[in-house]
């Protein structure tokens, strides 16, 4: 399995959403400044979590996006899956046709692999990570950046 950076950013704004829910709809500019990520790539990917109901979309003045479920109910390996990641570790994508269009030696160590990653990362909740001592950290490091940038652009003008 190699995880793109679509899996890898759609984790990180959906956990960054999850930290910041009680703030209310979230727009994803603002996610976009916090995580150093692409304001196009983002709509992309929240295209792809709204049409699997794991964000929905407020418009209007104020508006943004919000979980579509409790932070406890959605999981990693659910994000990652609804931007079309991929978690198989075969060579042959699970086809069985790996070496010479037949099953390679080593196919089923790589497809019992696939399901532990897939096991593993449908264990863990965005609550889960949001509840890890060192998320909260760098939310908090995060946020202040952001009110740091924000109050040095008032400065200016």
């Amino acid at each position: 399995m190699k995880l793109t950076t679509k899996g890898r950013y759609a984790v990180t704004a959906m956990l960054d959403l999850a930290l910041h829910y009680e703030n209310g709809p979230i727009t994803l500019a603002d996610i976009a400044q916090r995580q150093g990520i692409s304001l196009s790539y983002l709509e992309q990917l929240f295209s792809r979590l709204r049409r699997k109901s794991l964000v929905t979309s407020v418009r209007g003045p104020g508006g943004g996006y919000r979980l579509g479920h409790d932070a406890k109910e959605i999981f990693i390996g659910e994000v990652i899956q609804a931007v079309d990641e991929n978690m198989d570790t075969t060579r042959c994508g699970g086809a069985h046709n790996c070496q010479e269009n037949e099953r390679c030696l080593t196919h089923d160590l790589w497809q019992d692999l696939s399901s532990q990653i897939y096991s593993y990362l449908n264990k863990i909740s965005l609550q889960d990570m949001m509840d890890r001592r060192g998320v909260r950290d760098v939310a908090n490091r995060q946020d202040q950046k952001s009110l740091d940038v924000a109050l040095s652009a008032l400065d200016t003008h």
